[in-house]
C-alpha cells in the first residue's frame, strides 16, 4: 500500500451552522479527528461529557468553549487545551470556518485513571 500525504485544510466547505467530522486516525486507545465548524454552536441543553481526556488544537478560526463550572475559554488560531474526563462542556460559538484537531485519549479497558 503506498503512503500518501494529505492536507488537514482540504475540503473545508460546508453549510453555516453545521460541523463536518473526519477521522484521521483511530486505534483502541486514541482517535484523531479533524472537525470543521461553520459558525456553529452546541444545542442549548446539550453538554459533552466524555469518559476520556480530549486534547483540542484550534488550527484555524476562533471558538468559545463553555464549561458547566461557568468557565468560558476563548480560543484563537494556534491555541490548544486538554479537557479532562467528565468536564462537561459545550461549544458556544465558532467562526465561519473554524478547523479543530481533536485527539481523544481513550483509556484501555480495566485501566484506572
Amino acid at each position: 500500500m503506498p503512503i500518501r500525504a494529505e492536507n488537514i485544510l482540504s475540503a473545508l466547505s460546508g453549510d453555516l451552522g453545521k460541523e463536518d467530522f473526519l477521522t484521521l486516525l483511530e486505534s483502541e486507545s486514541v482517535k484523531v479527528e479533524r472537525i470543521v465548524s461553520h459558525a456553529s454552536s452546541s444545542p442549548e441543553n446539550v453538554w459533552y461529557d466524555q469518559s476520556y481526556s480530549e486534547w483540542v488544537f484550534l488550527v484555524r478560526g476562533q471558538a468559545t468553549l463553555q464549561f458547566e463550572s461557568g468557565q468560558r475559554i476563548e480560543l484563537e488560531e494556534g491555541d490548544y487545551l486538554t479537557i479532562p474526563p467528565h468536564a462537561r462542556h459545550k461549544v458556544r460559538q465558532t467562526g465561519p470556518e473554524t478547523v479543530w484537531l481533536v485527539v481523544h485519549l481513550k483509556e484501555a479497558a480495566g485501566r484506572e485513571t
